[in-house]
């Protein structure tokens, strides 16, 4: 159930007004792979409308599953925080995260135990909040936005406005011709400023 942050602690999930007109919804997911193992975080951001607003991903290390699912609501709340949305629905797949962010399992892991904490500061930080579970299968962006970070490895987060929620991994290896000075790629493209090392060919 949502809830406004300045409700008694033992009423935050009871009843509670219907969503603002600015509500924004944020579909989470974290994985490892060897649990733990090498792990990482999917956020789809969209606004009311459905209309995407960003999509974030990142590289943890090696994490537990559960870590993992804690950093992508982390990275939720603190983008409805950082740009001014005071309201926000989480949807995830983690059952475990979303009872004990409502308060229906308790938090024995001590690592958990501090993005919990950290979780619930930002939440205090909103005026509506509604976290809910779903199962895997609603919350495919996500899921591929975490293997995806889990793919590349890198420890970026990529955000983005558009529909595209996430920045492709770079290619290894691009080709490209010597023209009057200046190298022109042929095969691929780099953005602006982009630092490269040139190996000439055989």
């Amino acid at each position: 159930m949502p809830f406004r942050s300045a409700r008694p602690q033992s009423d935050l999930f009871g009843s509670a007004p219907k969503a603002p007109s600015d509500l924004i919804t944020a579909y989470t997911d974290g994985g490892a792979r060897g649990n733990p193992g090498p792990s990482g975080y999917g956020v789809v951001i969209q606004d009311c409308n459905g209309r995407q607003l960003a999509g974030l991903n990142k590289y943890l290390g090696k994490q537990t599953n559960n870590y993992a699912e804690y950093s992508g609501l982390l990275a939720a709340l603190e983008y409805a925080v950082e740009h001014g949305y005071r309201a926000l629905k989480v949807i995830s797949d983690s059952e475990l995260m979303v009872k004990q962010i409502k308060g229906q399992y308790k938090v024995s892991n001590l690592q958990l135990k501090e993005l919990h904490a950290r979780a619930k500061e930002l939440i205090s930080k909103l005026d509506w909040f509604q976290i809910q579970h779903v199962l895997r299968g609603h919350n495919a962006e996500a899921d591929r936005l975490a293997n995806q970070a889990m793919d590349q490895g890198s420890g970026g987060v990529s955000r983005s406005s558009s529909a595209s929620p996430a920045i492709p991994p770079r290619p290894a290896e691009l080709k490209g011709i010597v023209k009057n000075g200046t190298i022109e790629l042929i095969d691929g493209e780099l953005p602006e400023g982009t630092r490269v090392k040139i190996r000439p060919l055989d």
